[in-house]
C-alpha cells in the first residue's frame, strides 16, 4: 500500500517529480434552482439563424461558380458547373456555420443538406419521368377506345381513335393476382419461420432468400421457360409468366417481411407466453396482427418489382394482339410486354400508344398500391376516429355495468345485514 502511494501520478502534493502530470476531469457545473433551462434548437421548421447560412452559402457558391466559368478558366457549363456549384456550396456552408457551432453540429447541418439534397433530386427525377411519359402518351390517353378495345384489327398505319390495349391490362390483372395468390402466403410464412425459428437450416433458407433478391429477372423467365414448356411440355401462357413473376416477388417479400417482423417487440411474444398461448397462437394473434401494415408494405414491394418485369413475361407467355383471359391456354401479354414492343416501332402513332401504355401502367400500380393500404389498414395502435369513439362507447357500456352490478352487490349485502 505505502510503494503505491509513493507513485507520482497518485501522490497529488508532490512539485519535485519531473515526469508530466496526468490531466485532471473537471466536471461541468451543475445547474442551480435559479438557472433558466437551456433553449433547444427547433429541428422541424428553419429558423433565421439556418436560413442566413444558406442563403450567403447560395450567393457565394454561385458567384465564385460564374467566376471560375467565366473569367478564370476555360471550363464550359453542364454537369461541371453544377457540381463545382454544390461543392463550393458545401464549403462555404459548413465554414459559415463553424463560426457560431461546434463541429458536431457542423457535421449534422451538411449531412441535413447533402440528405436534402439528395431528396430533391430523387423526387425531381422522378417528377420529370411521369410528366415525360404523360406529354408523349397524352394524344392516346384523350381516347377510351385505348381502355376497351384490343390491338386484334388496329394497324400500325391506323389513327389513335382505334385499337387499345384492354388485353394488356386484363393480362397484367390476371398475372399479377397468379402471382400475389403464389408470393404472400410463401412470403409470410417463410419470413415467420426465419423470426420464430433458430437453427442451421434457417441460417441457409436466409442465405438463399438474400441471394435470389439479386437474380436477373431473364434467368427467372429462362428457368421457367426451361421447366413449364421445355421439360414439362406446357405451352406458354399466363401462368407460367405468373411463376417467373412470383420468383422475383418472392425474395423482396421473405426480406421485407423478414426486417417487419423482427420489429415486433419481444414483450408482445412474453405476454402471450405468459398467458398459456402456444407459439401458433402467439404468432397469428399477436405477432401478424402488429406487423399488419408493414407486411402490406413488404406486399407492395414485391409488386413493384413483379408487374415491371418484362423479358420473363416475354419469354414465358409470349407476345399477342387479341384478349385473352385464360391464363392456362394461349400467350398473354402485360402493360410492359405492350409498351416495351409499340415503342420500337418506327409509327409514331405506335409509339404514342406505347407512352399510353406506360402511364396506364402508372396507374394502374398507384391503383393496387392504394388497395393494398387500405386493407393493410393503419398500424398497430393507431385507431381511426371511428374505432376511436367506439372504443369510447364500448368503454362507457363496461363501466355502467360495472357499476350496476357494485350497486346491485351493496344492496344485498345491506338487506342481509338489516336486523
Amino acid at each position: 500500500m505505502t510503494a503505491l502511494l509513493d507513485l507520482p501520478f497518485l501522490d497529488e502534493a508532490s512539485e519535485s517529480v519531473d515526469e508530466p502530470r496526468l490531466q485532471r476531469t473537471v466536471l461541468p457545473r451543475r445547474p442551480t434552482h435559479g438557472d433558466p433551462p437551456p433553449e433547444r434548437r427547433a429541428t422541424r421548421k428553419l429558423s433565421r439563424q439556418d436560413l442566413l447560412p444558406l442563403g450567403g452559402a447560395g450567393l457565394s457558391a454561385v458567384c465564385t461558380t460564374l467566376l471560375l466559368f467565366g473569367r478564370l478558366t476555360p471550363m464550359r457549363g453542364g454537369i461541371g458547373f453544377v457540381a463545382v456549384f454544390f461543392a463550393v456550396f458545401l464549403v462555404t456552408y459548413a465554414a459559415l456555420v463553424g463560426i457560431t457551432e461546434d463541429r458536431p453540429a457542423v457535421i449534422d447541418r451538411v449531412m441535413a443538406v447533402l440528405l436534402s439534397t439528395a431528396a430533391i433530386v430523387a423526387f425531381v427525377a422522378l417528377f420529370s419521368v411521369v410528366v415525360f411519359v404523360f406529354a408523349r402518351g397524352m394524344k392516346a390517353l384523350l381516347h377510351t377506345n385505348l381502355y376497351v378495345n384490343d390491338l386484334s384489327t388496329t394497324g400500325p398505319l391506323d389513327p389513335l381513335d382505334k385499337g387499345g390495349v384492354s388485353h394488356a391490362i386484363v393480362g397484367t390483372l390476371i398475372m399479377t393476382a397468379i402471382s400475389l395468390v403464389i408470393t404472400v402466403p410463401l412470403g409470410i410464412a417463410c419470413s415467420v419461420y426465419l423470426n420464430e425459428t433458430h437453427g442451421r437450416i434457417t441460417d441457409l433458407v436466409r442465405t438463399v432468400v438474400t441471394a435470389m433478391t439479386a437474380l436477373p429477372s431473364i434467368l427467372a423467365g429462362l428457368f421457367v421457360f426451361a421447366t413449364w414448356v421445355l421439360i414439362l411440355g406446357y405451352e406458354r401462357s399466363g401462368i407460367a409468366a405468373a411463376i417467373a413473376m412470383s420468383i422475383m416477388m418472392l425474395p423482396i417479400i421473405v426480406r421485407s417481411a423478414d426486417v417487419v417482423l423482427r420489429l415486433v417487440p419481444g414483450n408482445l411474444r412474453e405476454a402471450a407466453a405468459a398467458l398459456g398461448a402456444s407459439q401458433w397462437r402467439t404468432v397469428w394473434h399477436v405477432v401478424l396482427p402488429t406487423a399488419r401494415s408493414g407486411l402490406t408494405t413488404s406486399v407492395i414491394l414485391g409488386l413493384a418489382r413483379g408487374v415491371g418485369e418484362t423479358a420473363p413475361i416475354l419469354l414465358t407467355a409470349g407476345f399477342t394482339s387479341t384478349m385473352n383471359i385464360n391464363p392456362l391456354k394461349g400467350p398473354m401479354v402485360s402493360l410492359p410486354l405492350a409498351a416495351f414492343e409499340l415503342v420500337r416501332s418506327p409509327q409514331q402513332t405506335q409509339v404514342a400508344r406505347g407512352f399510353a401504355t406506360a402511364a396506364v401502367l402508372m396507374l394502374l400500380v398507384l391503383i393496387l398500391f392504394t388497395i393494398a393500404r387500405i386493407i393493410g389498414g393503419r398500424p398497430a395502435g393507431q385507431l381511426s376516429k371511428r374505432q376511436a369513439n367506439a372504443t369510447v362507447s364500448r368503454s362507457a357500456r363496461d363501466l355502467a355495468r360495472i357499476e350496476s352490478r357494485r350497486a346491485s352487490g351493496a344492496h344485498y349485502v345491506s338487506r342481509e345485514n338489516s336486523p
